[in-house]
């Protein structure tokens, strides 16, 4: 597979265009993102990946509703946006069953994932399994359109690995279209400032590190979230290919860094949770992949999707 980011988890601190009235839309792909190697669970740890070296090919997630043969039957395929509701849905296994088991990872059986196709819009919730394999989450969504849900998760047994299948669901209501920031080197949430260092380049690993401070004062007391400083999930724009992957390392902040390795040239929206003082909090920033110095980018695409900025939080 050719898409998204390959994010490896790297040794340091932490770890949402139609018209006026939106009716029922059918979501082709969220903010993009990948399945990568997941992050060593119980806890921050130490890698060993360094900038230049690694494996170059990434292995996206999110594109189809079946990856591995394990299948996202949502059960809730629309939702009215500023209104309470309820998201459920289950996995299917090959032979249509409902799936029971599944191995925790960073603490937790299901990580799903909802982002609008415009990327203004992104949740990472923790959903709860009744007994029949039913999964459901609490969620409200600020604005109608497109969106994507993601579950992640590693189902149970000796042989399985992470998948990341994703389905669509409509938000209805108001549209608004918004456009995608550019690219910034940094981002500020709730009196937090994150600073990004480093440059993703297809086909290459690098090093990319998110800095966090407060009122100017770096941050040296991050808490673990889902065993580790920090937590990632890259989407990329256009196809909304996806990744989730946490930090490693053993120092509470102010800096967490990541190996990451582009599948190619383009523009992904990066998500970073971190926590500190009990809260967690989620910082934004666009970046592009550059090619290689002499070989020329890509074109971009004739018709590209409008994409924009907007309420980027989560549901912990």
């Amino acid at each position: 597979m050719d898409t998204l980011v390959k994010i490896t988890a790297f040794a340091a601190a932490l770890a949402a265009s139609f018209g006026a009235a939106y009716g029922v839309g059918l979501l082709a792909g969220p903010q993009a993102g990948v399945v990568g190697s997941p992050a060593h669970p119980g806890g921050p740890a130490s890698g060993t990946h360094r900038p230049g070296v690694g494996p170059t090919a990434s292995r996206t997630g999110g594109l189809g509703l079946t990856e591995d043969g394990y299948t996202l039957a949502l059960r809730t395929s629309r939702m009215t946006a500023d209104r309470p509701g309820t998201l459920r849905f289950a996995v299917h296994d090959g032979s249509g069953r409902r799936v029971t088991g599944f191995r925790r990872e960073h603490g937790r059986e299901m990580h799903l994932i909802l982002a609008s196709r415009d990327l203004s819009t992104y949740r990472h919730l923790h959903p709860t399994r009744d007994s029949d394999g039913t999964w459901s989450t609490p969620v409200e969504l600020p604005e109608a359109g497109d969106y994507r849900v993601f579950a992640d998760f590693t189902p149970a047994g000796k042989r399985t690995r992470n998948v990341t299948p994703g389905a669509d669901l409509a938000v209805a209501g108001p549209y608004r279209p918004a456009t995608l920031p550019g690219p910034a080197r940094s981002a500020t949430v709730d009196g937090y400032t994150v600073s990004l260092g480093g440059t993703l380049r297809p086909g290459r690993a690098e090093r990319v590190t998110f800095t966090v401070r407060r009122d100017g004062r770096p941050v040296t007391a991050l808490q673990p979230y889902l065993g580790a400083y920090g937590h990632l999930v890259a989407l990329r724009a256009g196809d909304l290919a996806y990744l989730h992957v946490h930090a490693e390392g053993a120092g509470p902040g102010p800096d967490v860094s990541f190996t990451t390795t582009a599948p190619g040239a383009a523009t992904y929206r990066l998500f970073l949770d971190f926590k500190h003082d009990g809260v967690v909090r989620t910082a934004a920033f666009t970046v592009t992949s550059e090619p290689a110095e002499g070989i020329p980018r890509p074109a971009a695409p004739s018709d590209p999707v409008p994409l924009g900025p907007g309420d980027e939080g989560h549901g912990h």
